[in-house]
């Protein structure tokens, strides 16, 4: 796989808390606008550009994507983010509650993307495709990290994960430590570059959409430079790797609004047409392996629930997120498209169970499933088979921070 070092736009190190920020997509705009208020450099001026604007505006439109790259610009002109002089690769270490991983940081090519060497295991949206790839055409960067990782190999593990020296940024953000690096040493970033020549494909984790966009976007400058070469900055998207066997993947609860006018008696003797269905022996109930659902119907009453059957031999409709689609949600619960429905919602599970009692015990929802993580493994299988996985199926923590590094086009 290509991997390739880049004159990264990065703050000035007495700027990093001021300037990096949550993905974009992560946060609501009430959030965005007290970031702002209290950080007035703030990247979410970049990266969500509605904020630059009192007044409620069309987000795609073209005053609001232009004043983006202003702000970034005027992150330049202040010498509060300077660009390096040479290329170099990247190193950013995350450490949450005990777990820490490293990830190599560095720009990948949009045609490796596109030739399906890179591989993803989500549907995307066009609509969604295409902001992001507006908001890279007008910024003129990838000004927020892919989430990539790879069957891990302990040779090509090595050439990054083992930093000598300061690191250039090391702080504390919401119980997460960011600690991040950079390899200015050319035969250390050769033998990296020469390292991942040797891995046969790369995976998204997180990103879709960017990954998308940046293929979107490359097109239309393409479209505008005469001379194009393949060589050029629009070629490759900023993105960040990971060993796979490294990365904490939660799983992400459902939560649904009622039963379709059953009682909870009903609607247990509906579950056990399908599953063995088991009162939890404690409380709350987080499944402690595959094939195993925790079911909370409020009042502090949780039940355990195993398929009788399960069809291993499709390793989609194997997944519990389609199990739980297929068998409970879809026939009993009359929720056939999960991305649209207005009874379902979706709560990641990296706070633990408890925002998903207060869904049922004070928000007023009747049932919450409790699932088993997705094992990443059985998400690189699907991918390599070119298949898509149903949406929420998974959800990466700690996140990438934005504004630490940024690829300019």
């Amino acid at each position: 796989m290509i991997v390739k070092p880049f004159k990264g736009l990065r703050p000035r190190r007495e700027m990093v808390t001021e300037i990096a920020v949550k993905p974009y997509d992560v946060v609501d705009e009430e959030e965005v606008r007290e970031t702002v208020a209290e950080h007035p450099y703030s990247f979410f001026r970049v990266t969500r550009p509605e904020v630059n604007f009192e007044e409620k505006v069309d987000t795609q439109s073209e005053e609001v994507l232009k004043s983006a790259r202003k702000a970034l610009e005027e992150l330049m002109e202040s010498g509060y983010m300077i660009q390096d002089e040479e290329d170099y690769l990247y190193v950013y270490r995350l450490e949450y509650k005990g777990h820490v991983q490293t990830g190599l940081v560095a720009t990948f090519s949009v045609d490796e993307y596109v030739q399906g060497k890179i591989k993803k295991h989500e549907l995307t949206r066009e609509k969604k495709e295409d902001e992001r790839a507006k908001h890279v055409y007008y910024v003129r960067a990838h000004t927020g990290p892919v989430y990539l990782t790879y069957k891990s190999d302990p040779e090509v593990n090595k050439t990054f994960e083992d930093v000598d020296g300061d690191p250039e940024y090391d702080f504390v953000f919401e119980d997460v430590r960011h600690t991040f690096y950079v390899i200015k040493d050319k035969e250390k970033i050769s033998e990296i570059v020469k390292a991942f020549e040797r891995i046969d494909s790369l995976y998204i984790a997180d990103g879709h959409h960017r990954a998308a966009a940046a293929a979107r976007a490359r097109n239309w400058f393409k479209e505008e430079n005469e001379s194009h070469s393949g060589n050029e900055e629009y070629n490759f998207f900023l993105a960040v790797v990971f060993p796979h066997d490294k990365l904490k993947v939660y799983e992400y609860n459902r939560v649904v609004k009622d039963l379709r006018g059953m009682t909870d008696e009903e609607f247990l003797e509906k579950l056990s047409e399908k599953f063995e269905v088991k009162e939890a022996y404690r409380k709350p109930y987080r499944p402690e392996r595959v094939h195993e659902f925790g079911v909370y119907l409020g009042d502090g009453k949780w039940y355990v629930l195993t398929p009788k059957t399960v069809e291993e031999k499709d390793p989609v409709r194997s997944l519990d997120v389609s199990i739980l689609q297929d068998e409970i949600l879809s026939p009993i619960l009359g929720i056939g498209n999960p991305r649209t429905d207005p009874r379902i919602d979706f709560v990641p599970a990296v706070n633990g169970l408890g925002e998903l009692v207060k869904y049922v015990d004070e928000k007023g929802w009747k049932v919450g499933f409790a699932l088993h993580p997705t094992p990443l493994e059985a998400i690189m299988k699907i991918a390599d088979e070119g298949k898509v996985v149903p949406p929420k199926s998974t959800w990466f923590h700690p996140k990438l921070h934005s504004g630490l590094v940024v690829h300019l086009i």
